[in-house]
């Protein structure tokens, strides 16, 4: 093939065309769907088939090994919602800052490894109140900033909490202006 920008003759003359359809002289049966069993409950509506109907779909989907049959089969394996401990998403987001921080976000970033969420929380609640415990050494000799620097940590604990909490449904992450973009960095580098 010529790719010079100035040509005599047309590329398409000299392209290899493709072969001619071949011609079938058996037509495939179209397919034909199965009539709807449909069931109406008293008021009139069309009632749901039972869970287990669903049930045996998705079996017989993904007993195949995930190859052709249903595209989306090797999804349902997929859980954004699942966590390496036996705790629920949210509570185990809400640890990341209950559990004496930033200890229970260590602990959490050395036992989770599945849920992203969690580990975001984990490396925000480590860095967040690392930071604060290093305020805390260096005000250390003064009452009033001390005590004023214990009700910010306890806000900052709840307030943190309450989102971890809240955001699990959606898993958005809420971000503390520096600490967040940096948690946020760790775990999508992991």
């Amino acid at each position: 093939m010529d790719f010079a920008p100035y040509q005599d003759t047309a590329p398409d003359t000299s392209r290899a065309l493709s072969p001619p359809p071949r011609r079938s002289t058996s037509r495939s049966p179209a397919p034909k769907s199965p009539p709807p069993n449909r069931t109406t409950s008293s008021f009139g509506a069309t009632a749901l088939p039972p869970p287990s109907h669903f049930g045996s779909e998705q079996q017989a989907s993904t007993s195949n090994g995930g190859f052709g049959g249903n595209l989306e089969s090797g999804r349902l394996n997929i859980n954004l919602f699942e966590t390496s401990l036996p705790i629920r998403l949210d509570y185990e987001a809400m640890l990341a800052y209950l559990l004496l921080p930033p200890a229970g976000g260590v602990l959490l970033l050395v036992m989770e490894h599945k849920s992203d969420y969690v580990r975001f929380h984990a490396w925000q609640s480590s860095l967040v109140f690392t930071a604060l415990f290093l305020i805390h050494l260096i005000f250390a000799w003064t009452a009033v900033l001390s005590w004023m620097l214990l009700v910010v940590d306890i806000v900052l604990i709840g307030l943190l909490t309450l989102h971890a909490y809240r955001d699990a449904d959606t898993l958005d992450r809420f971000e503390v202006p520096f600490f967040g973009g940096l948690a946020s960095s760790f775990v999508d580098n992991e």
